[in-house]
């Protein structure tokens, strides 16, 4: 992302499924930062207009004018034409709700900004932030949480797994990691480091 001394600095926050990406977005929202939660995005994009291009693309994924996610993960997990074409519906108008967030943080004169964003890498999204964040855990700390989730199978698993980048590419691919299996004292004492050397950032701009 180009330099603009009137935009806040963007944080993109990753993490595979199960690492403890949305406990450090908390964290961050804790220590006052916005953050762009994109999971709650499409779950608002999957209640409004977009829900009847879906159920046209994908018939019997929605009730009531509703997405059913279930349904609809049922229809394109293992298929990556049928992936794709969803990415490619719903991935721009998250991109678009994005964009508005940014422009009233930068109203607002907020510094620094989070986005979260699971697919961050795998959608290439990180060329569009400032800094990378990564929320990571041992592998098998990440399967006792995945696998202790309602509904969760081995093979649910393994396809979610087979579609996201693997979490030693994104640790490599960051720029700051929070280790989600040392407590949240130490968490949040990581996001707190990370915030101090943003905010040197950002002030230097």
């Amino acid at each position: 992302m180009s330099a603009d001394a009137g935009r806040p600095l963007v944080i993109g926050l990753t993490g595979s499924i199960g690492m403890g990406k949305s406990t450090t977005a908390d964290l961050f929202r804790a220590e006052g930062v916005p953050v762009y939660d994109s999971d709650r995005a499409v779950h608002e994009i999957y209640r409004g207009p977009a829900a009847a291009r879906i159920e046209e693309m994908f018939p019997g994924t929605t009730s009531d004018g509703i997405v059913d996610r279930a349904r609809l993960a049922a229809r394109v997990l293992g298929d990556p034409e049928a992936l794709r074409r969803l990415e490619a519906l719903v991935h721009p108008l998250v991109a678009a709700e994005r964009d508005e967030f940014l422009e009233t943080c930068r109203r607002a004169v907020e510094r620094i900004v989070v986005f979260d964003i699971p697919l961050l890498f795998e959608i290439g999204a990180e060329k569009d932030v400032d800094a990378v964040v990564v929320a990571s855990a041992p592998a098998e700390i990440q399967r006792a949480r995945v696998l202790a989730r309602p509904g969760m199978t081995e093979e649910k698993f393994a396809a979610i797994l087979a579609k996201q980048t693997p979490d030693a590419e994104k640790r490599a691919g960051a720029d700051f990691v929070v280790h989600s299996d040392r407590g949240l004292d130490s968490a949040r004492q990581e996001v707190r480091l990370i915030l101090d050397a943003l905010k040197r950032r950002a002030t230097s701009r």
